[in-house]
């Protein structure tokens, strides 16, 4: 890759013979040793038993370490990741100063002795070699703590160059995770003792002011949010190598996951990615960047850089061809084969397994994940920290350098082990109908969640709490060892990582033994933990937890999407403006709310260690006060009729945002049709209506948390009120624009006026049989579809009916065919079937009522399509989707595939009943549960790991299941458990008390089942609800 041109020639000097090695001046003999034996060995000989090689930590311990004379590099690699037992070791690498002074990195296949002119007097230190765009992408606890320390050591070296505020959040983070919540008092001392980034005295202040917002957080979380806060720097990972353009101005060039970056000072004046480069090499001092031609033309297709020497040259090119083929290959690259006479170019290849590699790797391997302790942190005792002594393992790198600290001064923290890989699932992917599988995969592992907290294990727990240790963000910290981790069933191998702010992972749960059988009830009893248990505090907490996946919602529009646009230059400006000044201020809003929730109920379950007092056991304060609040943002609410219009239009008319619209569609982060978040913000009034009428039924009359919750129900009524006939407006159009995505033949099926009322399968009387046809009705239509194996993955219009004259009677005794009626129109008479008796009257009913709606319409019928246009030969075809774009699956294709129907009020319903939390999920094959945080939303459940992941492991479309308790067959004998079936496939989760039992119930029985749901314009009596 590289081009190493001219030869290498050392100039001679007076005093010096040719060819002699070059002498510093510096002595090459170790500490205590003699000349001769530093040349004959022990007993004058001419033999050496091997090197020591002292190796520094990111703790900044030393250790060291014994390696053979002749020793390559890989060696010592190995044993220094065998000896602290790190698992994704791939990211890092040993670094050394060279006789430049410049840190260079040792290299694996070559002799030390080759590299390192005195290794035996030389300081190797354990770095982060390779820095990926997203933490998230970091799998293990372990590994995120050692990227935290390489930011803490980038920030006390002044490499990571940052703002004031950036800077004190950081460090407040680092501070958390050093000594633990906010004490005035400690984190003075702390921080005249210790200096964490440069000119700390001027920040000092504001460091403290951070600090106090990180109350209950623990050093794992703290750990998290560096990284995430450290990945949206310009200088995250950045490792300057001074050069300079052909102008002779200096510059410094370095290299990352995307590619090449120049800065000039510590501001990024250029980037060329991966993609645009061609070739690197170098020639003595100037390194070469050769791009595609269509980057900057044929005559401008090389750049050129003067560096100080070759060798800077070289490590900078060297440097490059390692990240490349880390963040770019998919296999670790082959050697150069040696050449039989004459050699050109540098046989330099990278010689570790690539990202994809390790993340594979660290999925599939199964490697046991061993506790280990924080070597600095000096965390006081408190509500949060362990009662008892586990099992530890240090992280540093010499036992005989561990400081010595009392038991109450250092905490364990387990590094959890996963037995299992994540799924790779993707979010309604759904295979034929004969081999349709309930729960559904994502391409790619979420982003792994943040490790376990703490909790006292001696705290007696409620009476009706099913979880032990079940709370808002307070999980218990397992005793158990690694051996009582229990395998998932093949069929759904979840990853078993333990989800932060909750109860540990149930693998190591407090209600498994060591065998992975169910301890006895008595003992359970005894390990659960003191937190509220009437119904109004898991009212509050269900408003906490709907508001976290809320955040998220908003989140993929104000973070991914608008990253999306930005990166690919995709929308026009005004549109830009409209939309992101519409939900950027409520999206601020919200995360100042979440916050007070998050707050409040800790204060509610006593865990705060902040010295406040008073009655905390309500919400309806704060609810009344962000309610109040949330009533100047009405004005933008009442826009997003006009934003989503907006936006449906451009993409429509710009094809670059319709092409980036789609494939962020595709993405796993949007697991729902990208304008369904659009709507999100006024669903949330709806939600919070709807959990306040349940607060206030609750409480008796002379509550004191009554008046506030009343006075914040009238309050979010009355923009709820405002808002209904716009939200049902904007429900019908996306769904209109989603089927219009989701058809192949119909134009327009957006026309004003028009209204959807129902979608569904039913079975078409033809010639050959009854056929499948998925049905769509309108206010002023019908179509039917089918859907084959096409590209685009959509369905296609064999036929369009206006409901202008239509007639639609039962007629099974007619044709002998169960549940059949007729649909007499202008064009054609259709006979088709339902699946039950109740299916066929829903649509009998709703086809009458649309049919005397249209009859009074003022729509005419130059809205439809002519009747010649009606047979399947002449249709009208839209424009097809491109060959290369695969539509996602929708809730349209999961009624296709379950043959199932819905109607407009199922889906208004199933918006009003979103629900969120954490639920312990039953393994097949074994008595253990397996916790896993779970949305409700669009008739599926989706599972994360954590409340924290962007995008699900896992979904489970509800359509055709069944839902109830499980019966005595099932064998599982624990309270608040709740059974999902849909022919052979069988799920049990556990909810954590019994009014989480009810709602997580209720909400999937309202999409689950045909009886679940009602008519969109007549109610069913209790007969017909209940029929077959």
């Amino acid at each position: 890759m590289g081009e190493l041109e001219g030869t290498y020639r050392a100039l001679q000097t007076p005093g010096t013979r040719l060819g002699a090695q070059f002498s510093p001046g510096i002595s090459t003999l170790e500490p205590r040793q003699s000349f001769s034996t530093t040349t004959f060995g022990p007993g004058g000989k001419g033999h050496n038993k091997g090197l020591q090689i002292r190796v520094q930590g990111l703790d900044d311990t030393q250790e060291f370490y014994e390696v053979e004379t002749k020793a390559n590099g890989q060696t010592l690699y190995s044993e220094v990741f065998r000896r602290i037992n790190l698992i994704e070791s791939d990211y890092f690498g040993l670094e050394f100063q060279n006789l430049q002074m410049n840190w260079v990195w040792l290299e694996p296949t070559k002799l030390i002795v080759k590299q390192v002119r005195r290794p035996m007097n030389a300081l190797f230190r354990l770095s982060v070699k390779f820095f990926p765009p997203d933490p998230g992408q970091l799998q293990e606890e372990f590994t995120r703590y050692l990227f935290s320390l390489q930011i803490k050591r980038d920030l006390m070296e002044d490499r990571l160059h940052c703002a004031e505020n950036t800077a004190a959040l950081l460090t407040s983070h680092l501070l958390q995770c050093e000594i633990g919540d906010y004490d005035d008092l400690a984190d003075r001392e702390y921080l005249k003792l210790n200096t964490l980034v440069p000119r700390q005295d001027r920040i000092q202040e504001k460091i403290m002011e951070f600090h106090q917002q990180h109350l209950t957080q623990t050093p794992a979380e703290s750990d998290f949010q560096v990284l995430e806060i450290a990945r949206k720097l310009e200088m995250y990972g950045v490792r300057f190598h001074p050069a300079a353009d052909r102008e002779g101005s200096k510059i410094n060039l370095a290299v990352a996951h995307m590619g090449l970056q120049v800065f000039q000072g510590n501001t990024k004046i250029n980037t060329f990615n991966w993609s645009k480069i061609r070739k690197l090499s170098f020639k003595r001092k100037r390194f070469l960047i050769k791009l595609h031609s269509e980057v900057h033309g044929p005559h401008q297709d090389t750049l050129e850089f003067l560096m100080a020497s070759r060798d800077q040259c070289k490590v900078f090119w060297k440097s490059c061809v390692e990240h490349h083929s880390f963040f770019r290959l998919h296999d670790q690259p082959l050697p150069k084969a040696k050449a039989m006479l004459f050699t050109r170019g540098s046989s330099f290849r990278y010689s570790g397994r690539t990202q994809k590699q390790l993340v594979e790797f660290v999925r599939d391997s199964g490697l046991k994940r061993t506790p280990y302790q924080r070597r600095n942190s000096k965390i006081r005792m408190s509500s949060r920290s362990l009662a008892t002594e586990v099992p530890k393992q240090s992280l540093s790198f010499n036992d005989s350098l561990k400081l010595a600290s009392p038991p109450s001064a250092s905490v364990s923290f387990h590094s959890l082990h996963s037995t299992s890989s994540p799924v790779r699932m993707e979010a309604l992917t759904l295979p034929p109908p004969q081999q349709i599988l309930p729960l559904q995969q994502t391409q790619q592992p979420a982003r792994p969640p943040s490790p376990v907290k703490e909790e006292p294990i001696k705290a007696n727990p409620p009476p009706n709490s099913a979880f032990p240790g079940s709370t808002v963000d307070s999980p218990v910290l397992s005793p158990l060892g690694s051996n009582s981790l229990l395998c998932p069933s093949p069929s759904y191998q979840m990853s078993m990582l333990s989800l932060p702010g909750q109860f540990p992972s149930p693998q190591q749960s407090p209600i498994l033994n060591e065998t992975g059988t169910a301890r006895p009830e008595e003992e359970e009893e005894l390990r659960r933990k003191r937190f509220p248990t009437n119904k109004a505090y898991f009212i509050a907490k269900e408003i906490l937890m709907t508001e976290r996946t809320y955040l998220k919602d908003l989140e993929v529009l104000t973070v991914w999407f608008r990253s999306a646009v930005i990166k690919e230059n995709a929308m026009p400006e005004g549109l830009m403006t409209l939309l992101f000044s519409n939900i950027d201020p409520i999206y601020e809003f919200h995360r100042g709310f979440l916050k007070e929730l998050d707050q409040r109920l800790a204060l509610w379950e006593g865990r705060s260690n902040a010295h406040v007092k008073g009655d905390y056991q309500r919400i309806g304060d704060v609810m009344l006060r962000n309610m109040c609040a949330l009533k100047e943002f009405t004005g933008y609410l009442q826009q997003h009729d006009e934003v989503l219009t907006e936006l449906e239009k451009a993409t429509k008319r710009v094809k670059k945002l319709e092409v980036v619209y789609k494939e962020f569609e595709l993405q796993k982060v949007c697991y729902l049709p990208l304008n369904t978040f659009l709507l999100k913000p006024i669903q949330r009034l709806m939600h919070y209506r709807l959990i306040l009428e349940r607060l206030c039924r609750h409480y008796a009359p002379d509550h004191s948390d009554q008046r506030h919750c009343k006075e914040a129900l009238k309050e979010v009524a009355e923009i709820a009120a405002q808002l209904q006939s716009s939200l049902i407006r904007l429900e019908n159009f996306q769904k209109l624009t989603e089927l219009q995505r989701d058809l192949i033949g119909i134009e327009n099926l957006t026309a004003p006026g028009r209204e959807f009322i129902r979608e569904g399968c039913l079975f078409k009387l033809t010639k050959k049989g009854l056929q499948q046809r998925m049905f769509f009705l309108f206010s002023d239509m019908l179509l039917y579809t089918s859907k084959g194996v096409t590209a685009s993955n959509q369905f296609k219009v064999h036929g369009q009916l206006p409901l202008h004259g239509m007639i639609a009677e039962e007629s099974e005794s007619e044709w002998s065919v169960p549940h059949c009626f007729t649909i007499y129109s202008a064009q054609r008479t259709i006979v088709v079937a339902a699946s039950s008796k109740v299916e066929m009257n829903k649509w009998i009913e709703d086809l009458n009522m649309a049919i005397d709606m249209s009859k009074k319409s003022q729509e005419k019928s130059d809205l439809f399509l002519e009747p010649s246009l009606c047979d399947r030969s002449n249709i009208l075809d839209s424009p097809a989707l491109p060959p290369c774009y695969q539509r996602p699956n929708t809730i349209t294709h999961v009624c296709w595939y379950r043959n199932q129907n819905l109607s407009r009020t199922d889906y208004l319903h199933v918006n009003q009943n979103q629900l969120s939390g954490y639920l312990l999920r039953k393994f097949k094959n074994s008595n253990g549960w397996q916790k896993l945080w779970v949305v409700f939303t669009n008739f599926c459940l989706f599972f994360y790991k954590t409340h924290q992941d962007d995008f699900p492991l896992a979904s489970l479309p509800l359509l055709g299941y069944t839902v109830s308790t499980p019966g005595e067959a099932d064998g599982i004998h624990k309270e608040y458990v709740f059974k999902l079936h849909f022919k052979s496939h069988v799920y049990f989760f556990r909810a954590e008390s019994e009014y989480t039992f009810e709602r997580w119930m209720e909400v999937i029985m309202s999409a689950a089942s045909t009886a679940g749901r009602v008519s969109l314009l007549i109610p069913k009596g209790p007969n017909e609800v209940n029929g077959n």
